[in-house]
């Protein structure tokens, strides 16, 4: 089996980690580089920072934010928010980014991400999904949640795999900042359809949710921001827990979960 994996996120915006629900009401929740160096040291296995505004305001993302970031953290960054070109995906990876997630411009430009999976290699290339449910199915939206698209997520999710990404950041809206766990059935129908891993985004609120996206969910990873920003549970509890229901995790730092 190979290792699943815990992700928190940094939802930037203005220079700072927001939070909100169903991506509104956002408050803050700190600098994002010493809240992403604190999560390195304790253990997570990667961190996904995103510049939740930078779409939707057509502007650059934060580079000098992201080197501080990546200067601080040894653990694999993705970045996201902001990405049109392959030279603003250039520029992320010189910055210090391990990998970039894009979202508004590849519906926009779906062969970007073949461009962009040539140029740098599937590794690096990760496809943002926000979805909310309707009726049959999920329907893609971007620009920060704000502009629905009218495409089917599982259809948009096998295409982006065809086109060469590497792997699919899913986020449910519908479960977004709600805390009430992540959309199952989403999860593990995306999980399905298609061969590249899947982070589980949107809805974690107690530990038994990690564990269900993981396993009933079909989810190669669980990402999660509240409950870790406002110290609702720490890496190293999520990941005793998981450990303890025999789930393979990466080596990080466990203590027992109590």
């Amino acid at each position: 089996m190979l290792a699943k994996r815990l992700i928190p996120c940094l939802d930037v915006k203005a220079g700072r980690v927001v939070k909100g629900t169903k991506f509104l009401n956002l408050r803050d929740a700190g600098d994002p580089v010493e809240i992403a160096a604190f999560y390195d040291k304790e253990g997570a296995d990667e961190i996904v920072f995103l510049d939740i505004t930078a779409s939707a305001e057509e502007r650059d993302i934060i580079i000098d934010v992201v080197a501080n970031t990546a200067a601080e953290v040894f653990i694999p960054l993705t970045v996201g928010g902001g990405i049109r070109t392959i030279e603003d995906i250039r520029r992320l990876l010189k910055a210090g980014a391990d990998k970039v997630s894009i979202n508004t411009a590849a519906v926009k430009d779906p062969d970007l991400v073949n461009r962009a999976s040539r140029r740098f290699g599937s590794q690096c290339i990760v496809v943002a999904i926000d979805a909310k449910r309707r009726e049959g199915g999920w329907e893609v939206y971007i620009n920060g949640g704000r502009t629905p698209t009218g495409r089917d997520a599982i259809a948009w999710a096998k295409e982006v795999e065809s086109r060469g990404a590497g792997e699919i950041l899913l986020t449910s809206m519908d479960c977004d900042g709600t805390q009430d766990g992540y959309d199952y059935e989403l999860t593990r129908m995306v999980s399905e359809a298609i061969h590249i891993p899947i982070i589980a985004s949107g809805g974690a609120g107690k530990l038994e949710h990690f564990y269900e996206v993981l396993t009933r969910g079909k989810a190669d990873a669980a990402l999660a921001a509240s409950v870790f920003h406002y110290k609702m549970f720490s890496i190293s509890q999520v990941k005793s827990f998981l450990m303890e229901r025999n789930l393979v995790m990466r080596p990080g730092i466990v203590t027992t979960f109590a």
